[in-house]
Parts: structure tokens; C-alpha cells; sequence
């Protein structure tokens, strides 16, 4: 049940963090995919592990944090 739950957070989280970086539009599965390395990001920064709530707004934090370091090496990549 925890692997569902997981995936659930990473889907939600994943959806979330694609809205804020609009250029990316990643499919489902990347999405889902980036959610749950959010999660494991954002619980290293964070350490919390608390309601679904809370782990989806984590891995919201970890998922932007990726999302923003993929947006700078690819603006590095470009102006070279």
C-alpha cells in the first residue's frame, strides 16, 4: 500500500511542479517519476515524514528544486 501511496504523491506532486515550470510539459510517467525523486529530495532537506499532505507539498519543494537545476544546465547548454 505504501508503493501506491507513493506513487500517488509523486503523480500529484510531479503534476504540480510541471504547472510552475510550464516550458517542460513532461508526460505522465516523467512527471510521476519527478515527483518521487522530489519526494526523496525534499525529505533530505526537510526530513519530514508526516501526513499525505505534507509529503505531497515535500516532494512539490524537491520536484521544483530538479525542475529549476534542469532549467539552468539546459540555459547553460543553450548559450554555449
Amino acid at each position: 500500500m505504501g508503493i501506491l501511496i507513493s506513487i500517488l504523491v509523486g503523480a500529484i506532486a510531479g503534476w504540480l511542479a510541471d504547472l510552475v515550470f510550464k516550458r517542460f510539459s513532461f508526460s505522465l510517467i516523467v512527471q510521476i517519476l519527478l515527483g518521487i525523486a522530489g519526494g526523496f529530495v525534499g525529505g533530505l532537506l526537510f526530513g519530514r515524514d508526516g501526513s499525505v499532505l505534507d509529503q505531497i507539498l515535500t516532494s512539490f519543494v524537491g520536484a521544483v528544486i530538479i525542475l529549476g537545476i534542469a532549467a539552468l544546465i539546459k540555459g547553460r547548454s543553450s548559450a554555449v
